[in-house]
């Protein structure tokens, strides 16, 4: 029964062995300088991330886009997967980071860029002024 056993093991690793060899494929044996064609799967392309600034001029809650007005033009965006820390107004400047997919301008990053700071106003320096002259000697 042993021997039955170990004959059966050996015959299985050999079947084994036997099919990993025929599982690399053809080697090429004929010395020949061709490179072998190997075939390359491509990642699906990713859509490239873009940024547009301007003036929210449109919310629409039901249809979840937004309509923001640049400097040459109105953009529509799919805003419906966009988590914001606060939702934006008509008026509002905002930045948005955005793909182009299907055809739909979809949102990735809405973001509220703050009022413009203006520069403060120079301090006025106090000068001092001419020194009194000293007072004739009597």
């Amino acid at each position: 029964m042993k021997r039955f056993l170990i004959v059966t093991l050996a015959v299985l690793m050999g079947v084994s062995l036997i099919t990993a060899v025929f599982a690399q494929g053809p080697t090429d044996t004929a010395g020949t300088s061709q490179p072998s064609k190997k075939v390359v799967k491509k990642a699906p392309a990713k859509a490239k991330a873009h940024e547009y600034k301007g003036e929210v001029v449109a919310i629409d809650a039901a249809a979840k886009t937004l309509t923001i007005k640049g400097k040459t033009d109105e953009k529509t965006f799919d805003v419906a997967n966009v988590k914001m820390k606060k939702e934006p107004k008509a008026g509002d400047k905002v930045l948005v980071k955005y793909a182009e997919k299907d055809g739909k301008t979809i949102a990735k990053s809405v973001t509220i860029q703050k009022a413009g700071k203006k520069a403060p106003a120079p301090k006025e320096e106090t000068k001092p002024g001419p020194s009194p002259a000293p007072a004739p000697a009597k």
